[in-house]
């Protein structure tokens, strides 16, 4: 498995599902547009997650992984019909990238399909195979994936595992390729596999598919029933490394998987003779090696897009963008009402200028009518020429006006029960309604044309002054809702505000390659610094920037292996600075930092820990006198204004606009007001990265004008 799941990874974890069969389906969650995720409850068991990427993996993993608090409408619909069904199939269709979950209920029988081939799919079909949800609707050329339709799965693949010699010959005289290129494309075989069975059958890849004799293949074929016998007797996972780990320690070698791990299979091939492997008990677990991290951070990733509103390099809507979108639309309605206004008239004049040919039409619909009801009369009209059609229920009729040659030309709606010169009447009072909005658009384009003017002389300003503009947002970054800094090679540091927020750190954002931190001081925040998630240029950023403002991105593979003494110095200068050390007015302090394992939430015997409270064991690194000041410069994080606050050398790295502040006697209040009207920060913004206590501004380099 390089990008996507191949047949043979598809049914090694088939064969990893067979010891959930009668397991209870739990609840279902979807934190990221392209991922489900099914929870499953084992008799006897902790509870595992059946993990679907939509397109590229599917496997099972027991890990933490955070969730969103309001289910999306797919999950909400597969929890309705899913919530305590017992899993009792788990197929592979044909063997094609395609993976059938059955479920029963008291009531009946559903189907969960996932498809793995294009951009993926999942599907829930009742008991008749109907689509009751796609996670995608979509409709190709031979089948609709659509909630109604019943579900037609893509014609069925080749199985290379019983492809016989006669087959395969006729397979290989018929192509115009290479070998490996023809096993790939026509026998249903990855390129990993082709190439595989290429090298098990000692050919070259290379070779022309139409001239292997005899003996090639029937080594081919050969080849290939090895393969299938292995894939059906054999269990487990490999992951192929492209660099060793540093050392056996477990944290090396989970990290140099995350790293350094190029593909994961179910087995090993005779192409990786000499490769870096590292075995695994299942698929599965291979695959949570290299990926599992990263897919549990979904919910992370899908907040922040939310939250930057920035998509394929485009600048997200401002207010200015707002208001000449609407400027253009309601400029069209003021022609658009015109345009109506003027075709009304018209025609109210016309049914007046062909007066005498209205009232004939009209007296001899209603003495027909009269006679012989309407039934008849629409089927006599069908000859008329004149006449277009009646409509009973509204006692109208749609009938032609002649036009300068006499020829039927326009349409017009005539109520029998009125006279032409009410007909032409009412055409004429829908042109004034017309006009009357046209004027109503009119004002409202000026009130725009207004606005837009001010808020253009407003950003003309603001650009004059170096003031930041960027996305409007909804919702915050996650991190926001901690103390949080940048520190190092663009770390993220984030500490905890209360005793809820530590416990969140410690619990939910503090992974194995991170760091723990605590200032020396009673009551002081506890403190994650990421060793992955951190900021990175942003080089797609679209749009103008104010002088000394760097356009960010926040990454989550920063690649770094290890932390530097530089960076834990910084990171522990922050931990200070947010704790109470700051307001008592001192200059400096000290704090340590530990290994995440040394950090636990279960106190010695007979003690017990408040809420936000953790005991360190083993060796603490502390690092002491550490400065009480922070510089705060100007950056946009995707797309979004905000202040970047941190040791000065790391802020300074990235922004050269900034201001370093130290305790002092004025009010953050006060400071951070004069730095949002300075800068077009948010207030808000502002106050949530200043310590906790008075401050000073040490020194200014164009933060406060």
């Amino acid at each position: 498995m390089r990008a996507q799941m191949s047949s043979f990874d598809v049914a090694r974890i088939v064969a990893e599902l067979q010891p959930y069969i009668g397991a209870r389906a739990r609840k279902s969650y979807q934190p990221h547009w392209e991922q489900v995720v099914l929870r499953l409850n084992p008799k006897g068991e902790s509870q595992v997650d059946l993990v679907i990427v939509s397109g590229k993996r599917c496997y099972l993993a027991r890990r933490d992984r955070p969730m969103p608090r309001n289910p999306t409408s797919f999950a909400m619909l597969l929890r309705k019909h899913l919530m305590n069904a017992r899993l009792t199939g788990a197929t592979q269709h044909g063997f094609d990238r395609i993976l059938i979950l059955a479920f029963e209920t008291k009531d009946n029988s559903l189907s969960l399909v996932v498809e793995m081939f294009r951009d993926g799919n999942v599907l829930l079909l009742d008991g008749d195979g109907v689509i009751i949800q796609p996670l995608t609707s979509v409709e190709y050329a031979l089948r609709t994936l659509k909630r109604g339709e019943q579900y037609v799965p893509p014609p069925a693949q080749f199985d290379p595992r019983s492809l016989g010699g006669d087959e395969l010959a006729e397979i290989l005289a018929g192509s115009e390729a290479d070998l490996v290129s023809t096993l790939a494309s026509r026998t249903n075989l990855s390129g990993t596999y082709a190439e595989a069975v290429c090298a098990a059958a000692g050919l070259e890849n290379t070779s022309v598919a139409a001239e292997v004799g005899v003996a090639g293949v029937r080594a081919l074929v050969e080849a290939l029933g090895d393969l299938g016998d292995e894939l059906a007797s054999g269990s487990g996972g490999v992951a192929v490394l492209s660099k060793e780990p540093e050392s056996d320690d477990e944290e090396a070698v989970a990290s140099a998987i995350e790293e350094h791990c190029s593909e994961v299979l179910p087995f090993a091939l005779p192409s990786h003779e000499g490769a870096i492997l590292r075995e695994f008990p299942t698929l599965s677990a291979a695959v949570d090696a290299w990926k599992g991290s990263h897919d549990a951070a979904a919910l992370a990733r899908r907040q922040e897009e939310k939250a930057g509103q920035v998509h394929e390099g485009r600048r997200p809507m401002d207010v200015a963008d707002q208001l000449g979108r609407r400027a253009t639309q309601q400029s069209q309605a003021v022609e658009r009402f015109h345009a109506k206004a003027e075709v009304q008239q018209t025609l109210g004049k016309e049914i007046r200028d062909n007066w005498a040919h209205v009232e004939e039409l009209l007296e001899q619909i209603r003495q027909a009518v009269e006679a012989h009801g309407w039934d008849e009369v629409r089927r006599q009209a069908r000859d008329i020429e004149w006449i277009e059609s009646l409509d009973p229920v509204k006692k109208s009729i749609m009938v032609y006006l002649p036009d300068a040659e006499g020829d039927p030309g326009s349409r017009v709606e005539l109520d029998l029960d009125s006279s032409p010169h009410q007909a032409a009447q009412s055409y004429f009072d829908k042109g004034r309604k017309q006009k009357e909005k046209a004027v109503g658009a009119a004002k409202a384009l000026e009130v725009t044309e207004s606005e837009a003017l001010r808020v253009e002389k407003k950003r003309a300003k603001d650009e004059a002054a170096g003031r930041l503009q960027g996305a409007k947002r909804s919702k915050r970054f996650w991190f926001e809702r901690h103390r949080w800094a940048v520190v190092g090679d663009g770390h993220l540091l984030v500490g905890g505000k209360d005793a809820r927020g530590n416990d969140q750190i410690v619990r939910k954002r503090m992974d194995r390659h991170d760091r723990y931190l605590h200032a020396d001081i009673h009551g002081a925040p506890s403190c994650a610094l990421k060793l992955k998630d951190g900021f990175e240029p942003d080089l797609q950023h679209v749009g103008d920037l104010p002088d000394g403002v760097s356009a960010l991105r926040l990454t989550q593979t920063m690649e770094w292996d290890d932390f530097s003494e530089e960076t834990l110095e910084q990171a522990a200068q922050m931990a200070v600075v947010w704790s109470r050390g700051w307001s008592a007015g001192g200059a400096a302090a000290n704090a340590f930092w530990v290994e995440p394992p040394q950090v636990s939430k279960t106190a010695e015997t007979g003690e017990a820990l408040a809420r936000g409270a953790f005991v360190v064991r083993g060796t603490r690194n502390y690092l002491r006198n550490l400065p009480l000041e922070l510089t705060l410069g100007l950056a946009l994080v995707n797309g979004v204004p905000l202040p970047l606050t941190g040791p000065h050398s790391a802020v300074t790295a990235h922004c050269s606009r900034w201001a370093r502040i130290g305790p002092g006697t004025t009010k953050k209040e006060t400071l951070a007001n004069r730095i949002a009207k300075a800068t077009g920060l948010a207030q808000d913004d502002v106050l949530a990265v200043l310590p906790p206590g008075n401050v000073q501004v040490l020194e200014d380099n164009g933060v406060l004008g």
